[in-house]
């Protein structure tokens, strides 16, 4: 669980703090907002006895019926029924939300076969969970393996494995039918679990492994999108979008969902546009529709043995395919004025002349210079010219004839008075008046 509120302490879950009307979105992928948790219920009999549960994460969802006299609350983790045994997941809805929910998935409430809720999750349940969720990566690895071997077509996506570790349902992508019979059996045998084979789409792979979009926010189909329309280049072609395959393909390499999103919206403002005006007929040629500015109500031409292009309003395109209906070819396109919005830059000639100075060059010139005569140590006399320099080794330096020495001691160098030796004692305190 993701909030703050919900936390888990000790490995223990406290439940969401919020009853149900959590707005974080993040306890779990498919979260969804309870809108009708305050409101108070008049009639208990009445009162919807089935619990929305998530696994994985959000990834996978299923309703239970609530048998017990145990109320739970949103993000609360239980103990259900399962194959041949029990699992985990997580309370992601409960009220009357459940029956809109049961509503739009075609579930009949009343359902004899619908499982049941057990318990809330004890802390052995909980230990078991984490053990089998551990196995899932080396499931998938191993599985892959042994579906590469037996040469099938087919990529296994994702494993998730039940609470207590009796089933393991194994969901793969195949663009054919796949004749798995010997993989389940050799899966049986491997992992010593009741197989289930799922096959997905490739836009259902993207929403389990989850990730980041183009727009910069997380992928749709992991966190809201649950039905997944057909989408093609038509949509683009609508919206005045390039048809280029790397942008607007998403990560499950197939047409991005958020093409539909807005082509209604588009579809609405096309209609104001008139049809068969791909070419219009005036004095200087005939000009060709290149472009739709649809929000604006544009329409762009351009004229033949000319590179300009003519925005032209919607009533002045019909105007002119009505004139040319009747035979009339009218003297210009009568174009309009586009304010881009963008202040014309003007064109300055400035003067660089004098404004570099070469002293930098120099100075590394110097520098690499130095460098190559040595050391420091040895560059004592650079400021000298060539002639005055002492080339003369330091041991003939040094040794001057004795008459050049001073002998003399050091009161006579100095015409100062000797001082006399300093003690170490510290200085008198001063007394203060």
């Amino acid at each position: 669980m993701g909030c703050s509120n919900c936390g888990t302490a000790n490995g223990k879950p406290g439940g969401c703090q919020s009853h149900g009307s959590c707005g974080t979105g993040s306890c779990n992928r498919m979260n969804v907002y309870d809108w009708l948790s305050n409101l108070p219920i008049h009639d208990p009999s009445s009162e919807c006895r089935v619990i929305e549960i998530s696994f994985n994460q959000g990834s996978r969802k299923d309703f239970f019926r609530n048998s017990t006299t145990q109320i739970f609350e949103k993000g609360e983790m239980v103990s259900v029924e399962g194959v041949s045994g029990f699992d985990v997941g997580t309370v992601s809805l409960t009220g009357e939300l459940v029956r809109i929910q049961m509503k739009k998935k075609s579930v009949d409430e009343f359902h004899p076969d619908m499982k049941k809720i057990l318990r809330r999750a004890s802390d052995r349940d909980l230990d078991l969970l984490k053990q089998n969720k551990d196995r899932e990566k080396e499931a998938v690895i191993r599985s892959r393996a042994i579906s590469r071997q037996l040469r099938l077509d087919m990529k296994v996506s994702q494993v998730e494995i039940q609470a207590d570790g009796r089933k393991a349902t194994f969901y793969y992508i195949a663009d054919d039918r796949v004749d798995f019979r010997e993989l389940i059996k050799i899966f049986a045998s491997e992992f010593r679990v009741k197989v289930e084979m799922r096959q997905i789409g490739a836009r259902q792979e993207a929403g389990k492994v989850g990730g980041i979009g183009s727009c910069g926010r997380e992928l749709c189909c992991s966190t809201w999108l649950t039905d997944f329309k057909s989408v093609n280049t038509t949509a683009a072609r609508y919206q005045n979008l390039s048809i280029n395959q790397s942008k607007l393909s998403g990560q499950c390499g197939r047409l991005k969902c958020c093409l539909n999103y807005e082509l209604d919206t588009y579809l609405d403002a096309l209609q104001q546009f008139p049809d068969n005006a791909d070419t219009l007929q005036v004095a200087k040629g005939t000009a060709l529709l290149i472009k739709k500015d649809i929000f604006k109500n544009l329409m762009w031409y351009v004229l033949p043995d000319s590179n300009k292009q003519y925005p032209l309003l919607i009533e002045r395109v019909k105007q002119i395919k009505k004139l040319n209906q009747q035979n009339t070819v009218p003297d210009d396109l009568g174009a309009v004025e586009v304010n881009t919005g963008k202040p014309k830059e003007e064109l300055v000639n400035v003067d660089l002349t004098g404004q570099f100075s070469l002293k930098t060059l120099d100075k590394a010139d110097r520098k690499k210079r130095d460098l190559r005569k040595g050391p420091p140590q040895q560059r004592r006399d650079n400021g000298q010219p060539p002639q005055q320099r002492d080339n003369r080794p330091p041991q003939q330096r040094n040794n001057r004839p004795p008459q050049q020495r001073d002998n003399r001691p050091p009161q006579q160098k100095d015409n100062r008075p000797p001082q006399p030796p300093r003690d170490n004692k510290p200085p008198p305190p001063i007394k203060k008046p």
